[in-house]
C-alpha cells in the first residue's frame, strides 16, 4: 500500500511539473522569448494566506491572482470547506496530493485525487470545494482572471483576492 501511495504522489508530482512546463513554454512562445529557463524550487516559494479562507495558503508563480490571470499553487488545511459559490474566471486545477472534494450544485460529490483534472468554469456555476480531513490539498491552479469567490448565500461580502 506505501508504494501505491509513494507511486501516486510522484506521477501526481511530475503531472504537474507538466503542465507548468507546458504553460511555461506557451507563455515564452507567445511573447517571442523561449530561451530563459524558469526555475522555482519548492523551498524558495512564498506562501501567502488567501484572504478571505482562513488556514489557505497561495503561491503565483506566473501573473498575480489579486490582478488578472494567474497560474500557481495552492494548500487548503485538512478538513477545509467552502461554503456554495461561484467565481468570475475559469480555474484549472491538477491534484498534487490530498483529496480535493469538488460538488456541483445539487450534484453529487467528486472526490479527486492526486493525477486529477478540474476544470471551474467562470460566472454562474454553482458549487462547493473542501479537502478531506485525513491531509492537506495541494494543487496546481490556473485562472483566466483575477481570483474571486462570490458566494451564493444573499448578505454575504464575496471574498476577493
Amino acid at each position: 500500500m506505501k508504494v501505491r501511495n509513494i507511486l501516486a504522489v510522484a506521477l501526481s508530482f511530475l503531472a504537474a511539473v507538466a503542465v507548468l512546463a507546458q504553460a511555461e513554454k506557451k507563455m515564452s512562445a507567445s511573447k517571442g522569448g523561449g530561451s530563459a529557463a524558469v526555475i522555482m524550487p519548492a523551498a524558495d516559494l512564498k506562501w501567502t494566506d488567501l484572504d478571505g479562507a482562513p488556514g489557505v495558503k497561495t503561491v503565483d508563480v506566473w501573473g498575480d491572482h489579486n490582478k488578472g490571470a494567474y497560474k500557481g499553487f495552492t494548500k487548503f488545511p485538512a478538513g477545509f470547506t467552502t461554503p456554495l459559490h461561484t467565481h468570475t474566471s475559469t480555474m484549472r486545477i491538477a491534484i498534487i496530493s490530498g483529496t480535493f472534494i469538488h460538488t456541483p450544485e445539487g450534484k453529487p460529490e467528486a472526490r479527486l485525487g492526486p493525477g486529477s483534472y478540474l476544470l471551474q468554469p467562470g460566472g454562474t456555476y454553482r458549487h462547493t470545494t473542501a479537502c478531506d480531513k485525513a491531509s492537506e490539498c495541494l494543487f496546481y491552479i490556473e485562472g483566466d482572471g483575477k481570483f474571486d469567490l462570490i458566494p451564493v448565500e444573499a448578505g454575504k461580502a464575496p471574498a476577493k483576492k
